[in-house]
């Protein structure tokens, strides 16, 4: 990014809706690339607390609950709060205002056409009776990003859409000020972009009970991974196996650093010469050992801890987010009373 001849450090931004603590869905995907990101971006992680309650308005002390949980998560799997700005949405009010000025830019059909949406309105049985926030949320989350002038969003693959919709919605600004006032964003997928969950039917997901939690005990790991889909029709371990499809290699591929003994597995595996017990074994073992120092961090974070690291966040994001919202103002002619 330059600014007045100026080369500065890129943004980035994302976040997560506090509905329950994250998992290994997360991490392979954008929560490792923002580990990455913090020394090379100027980073805003948010705790989307506002775009959660879109569908969780029913049980708001879910999402109360969560919010230090995700930010003890976050600082588990190594964000750094002096390197990475953490803040809370509904405590930035000015997305808020941004949010109702993109909406109307954006028709209820261009929102409807979203295949992120339609997947987790069937996900969720809404049909006709889907809430109107939840509808609207990439509105929002094309507030957040834009607010902070995000150029890099890490994001899974399932949040394409999103991205596509923020960018559409600053094309729209800049015409309109006649100058690119708002930074057009772009995705950053991580080599995972999707983990399946264990079931290895969908995604990986907090609300489908099929992920590994991030803090998640070594018993607890060791019995999800006995759980994990493999190949239906193989009945013993001498019988060849297929790879492809096969939960425990998804996430082997994902998190085992041994990539060439990964692949004399997957060999051996399709030949016969290995069986699912000791594959799933080794997984075990592997994710226990890796879970270990983010879990011991985590437990570090206290629930003050947490909302502090929020209260220091959220005042350098509103300050980042004021000044996008003047220009905003400015280009769509809002006026400013004195």
């Amino acid at each position: 990014m330059t600014v007045a001849g100026i080369i500065t450090r890129p943004r980035a931004m994302t976040g997560d809706r506090p509905t329950g603590p994250l998992h290994l869905g997360h991490l392979a995907g954008s929560l490792g690339s923002r580990v990455r990101l913090q020394d090379t971006c100027d980073q805003f992680v948010m705790v989307a607390d506002l775009q959660a309650l879109t569908d969780n308005a029913g049980n708001p002390a879910k999402v109360g609950a969560s919010i230090p949980e995700v930010v003890a998560d976050y600082i588990a799997v190594g964000l750094a709060p002096e390197r990475t700005t953490i803040f809370l949405q509904s405590s930035v009010p000015e997305l808020s205002e941004l949010t109702m000025l993109y909406l109307n830019l954006v028709t209820v059909s261009r929102l409807e056409r979203n295949p992120t949406i339609r997947n987790e309105i069937a996900l969720r049985n809404f049909e006709r009776s889907v809430p109107a926030g939840f509808l609207c949320y990439p509105v929002s989350q094309a507030a957040d990003i834009t607010a902070f002038d995000a150029e890099i969003v890490p994001v899974g693959d399932d949040q394409l859409p999103m991205i596509e919709l923020a960018a559409e919605i600053v094309r729209r600004i800049n015409h309109v000020a006649g100058d690119d006032i708002l930074v057009e964003p772009r995705a950053s997928l991580s080599n995972v972009p999707r983990l399946p969950g264990i079931d290895g039917k969908a995604k990986a997901s907090k609300s489908l009970g099929n992920a590994i939690m991030i803090n998640d005990e070594p018993d607890v790991v060791r019995r999800k991974v006995r759980m994990m889909y493999t190949d239906p029709n193989r009945l013993r371990a001498t019988d060849p196996g297929t790879v492809e499809g096969n939960v425990v290699f998804s996430y082997l591929d994902a998190f085992d650093p041994n990539v060439d003994e990964v692949e004399d597995l997957k060999r051996r595996y399709r030949a016969g010469g290995i069986g699912d017990t000791a594959l799933k074994a080794r997984l075990a073992d592997l994710l226990v050992s890796m879970l270990e120092p983010m879990q011991e961090r985590r437990r570090s974070v206290s629930r003050d801890m947490a909302l502090e690291i929020l209260a220091e966040g959220t005042r350098r994001a509103r300050a980042v987010a004021s000044a996008t919202l003047r220009r905003v103002r400015s280009a769509l002619g809002v006026v400013e009373l004195p």
